[in-house]
């Protein structure tokens, strides 16, 4: 993504587990987690590689303060997020690809 930045969550296949991150570049650090990069990271041990959902922000400030935010939802609270976005839980890795 060529401006502003973007805050995501990615899940495993069984979608148990989340991961919620920020970057100014969504296809190149969601393949970072494909490729599992850090193969000592978090997204890397536990198989999360699953983009199921995303927001763009004008602003890094506002992608981190929204981050901070979504790391202290529920569980339940992502799912409905997740849902609300991407009720299909689809893999939106390709739809981002040509940003």
């Amino acid at each position: 993504m060529a401006k502003g930045c973007c805050v995501y969550i990615l899940v495993n296949n069984r979608h148990t587990v989340f991961y919620v991150g920020a970057t100014s570049n969504l296809y190149a650090r969601i393949t970072q987690h494909r490729e599992k990069v850090n193969s000592r990271s978090f997204t890397a041990r536990y198989n999360i590689n699953k983009l199921v959902y995303y927001e763009t922000f004008d602003s890094r400030k506002e992608a981190i303060a929204r981050e901070k935010q979504l790391k202290t939802y529920s569980r339940i609270k992502k799912i409905e997020l997740i849902v609300g976005f991407n009720p299909e839980w689809n893999d939106l890795y390709n739809t981002v690809k040509y940003w």
